[in-house]
Formats: C-alpha cells, structure tokens, sequence
C-alpha cells in the first residue's frame, strides 16, 4: 500500500510547509521533486495563459474584420482585456517576451484562434487567412481593429 504523501494529501498546506523550510533554510525537509515539478507547472501556465490571452485576441480581431456588421463594444473589451491580460504576462515574467518573438508559436496560436472563429461565427474556415494577417504590433498596438476584409 502507498501512503499519500503531504504533498497528496493537502497541496495548500504542503506549499506553506515548503515556504516554511526554505525560509528558514531547513534544506533537508524540502520536498525537491514535487518542488522542482511544480515550478516547471508554474513556468508553463504562464506561457499558456499568455498564449490563451493571445487566441482571444486574435479571434476577436478576426470577427471584428469578418463580421463588421456585428460588432459590439463587447467585442473592444474583450480585445482591450486581452492586451491588457498580455501586458500583465509581460510585467510580471519578461522572459515570456520570447515566445512572442517566435513566429511558430505564434502561427500555432493564430491556427487556434482561426479554428475557433470559424466554429463561433459557423462562417467556413477557408474565410479566414491560413497564415495570420496582422502583424504582432498590430496585435498588441492598443489602437489597432481589424479593418474589413477586401
């Protein structure tokens, strides 16, 4: 029979203990595996966070162009949280600045997004560019919409 661990048994309390230990720099009660696991959690939810923000975004600048005759100012605050959610990500961990600057993990964020606007407005995915049609300062520029579609 396994015995549950405190980390299994009370995550909350298991991460005060952890604290705890470390500030008093009790070496050998800390719980280097399951710390050392989530700490890499910890660094790859704020990477999907900022690529979730990034999705929206891009998805509610894409209905903005492809559906001009629907837009809502519920639709400019939901772009307007979303950069400012970005500008968060960014000030709290700049080193997150990097997966912005990498065009595929943009591109994966933009094929996301295209997916997802074209089941929510039902239009077919062929409306949409394959490849993303703003540019990453259009996207984060607080001024940009989308115009409409040639």
């Amino acid at each position: 029979m396994v015995r549950a661990t405190p980390y299994d048994r009370d995550f909350h309390l298991w991460t005060e203990h952890q604290i705890a230990c470390l500030q008093k720099g009790q070496w050998e009660n800390v719980d280097v595996d399951n710390l050392v696991e989530e700490l890499g959690d910890l660094g790859r939810s704020e990477q999907k966070e900022l690529g979730s923000y990034l999705k929206v975004l891009i998805m509610h600048l894409l209905k903005w162009q492809y559906q001009p005759d629907r837009r809502t100012s519920s639709w400019e605050v939901t772009v307007s949280n979303c950069r400012d959610g970005i500008q968060d990500c960014l000030e709290d961990s700049p080193s997150l600045q990097r997966f912005l600057k990498d065009a595929e993990w943009v591109a994966k964020y933009y094929r996301r997004a295209r997916r997802d606007t074209a089941k929510e407005t039902q239009m077919p995915i062929d409306t949409f560019p394959t490849e993303c049609p703003y540019t990453l300062e259009d996207i984060l520029d607080a001024k940009f919409l989308a115009n409409d579609p040639e």
